[in-house]
Formats: structure tokens, C-alpha cells, sequence
């Protein structure tokens, strides 16, 4: 009974690159490393159906977190403003003997 390799992601995308960038034969490849076309192919598709959420997800929730990140410092800082006006503002009320 054959053993059952497991491949790392990179180590995945390293083989797929030889026949992607490198156009080397996918018989040549699988014969190399010992692997059977079908799962080459699998490799393949998994590749090209996920891989746009390399690009989608990640930069968009990124983005999407440094702007929130930002608009928060925003809010504290205009909380804090409002808050030293408020004081300023009872200050002058008390000088005034305006309660």
C-alpha cells in the first residue's frame, strides 16, 4: 500500500508554479514528485477558485480595519475636545454666578 504524503501550501504552489510559470509538462511534474495528475489537476483548481480571496478578502478587511482604526482615533479626539469645552464652558458660568 502506497504512504500518504502530506503537501504544504507551499509546497503545493512551488509545483503548480513549475507548469504555471515555468511550462514544464504536467507529466514531467508529477512524475518528479511522485504525484498523480488528478490530484496535480485538484491542486490546480483549488488554486484558481480560491485565489481571488487572497486578493478580495484580505486587502478589503485590511482597508476596511485601518479606516475604522482611524475613525475611532477621530471620535476620542473630538470627545476629548468637547469634553474640555464643556469644562471651559462651566467655568465661565461659575465666574458669571450663573450656575
Amino acid at each position: 500500500m502506497r504512504e500518504r504524503r502530506n503537501f504544504t501550501a507551499e509546497e503545493k504552489v512551488k509545483i503548480l508554479k513549475e507548469h504555471l510559470i515555468g511550462r514544464e509538462e504536467i507529466s514531467l511534474i508529477c512524475e518528479r514528485h511522485n504525484l498523480h495528475p488528478t490530484i496535480f489537476y485538484r491542486w490546480q483548481k483549488e488554486f484558481f477558485e480560491n485565489g481571488a480571496a487572497a486578493f478580495a478578502k484580505e486587502g478589503k478587511t485590511d482597508r476596511n480595519e485601518r479606516r475604522i482604526e482611524e475613525l475611532e482615533a477621530k471620535l476620542k479626539h473630538k470627545d476629548g475636545v468637547i469634553v474640555e469645552l464643556l469644562e471651559e464652558h462651566m467655568i465661565l458660568k461659575k465666574n458669571l454666578g450663573e450656575s
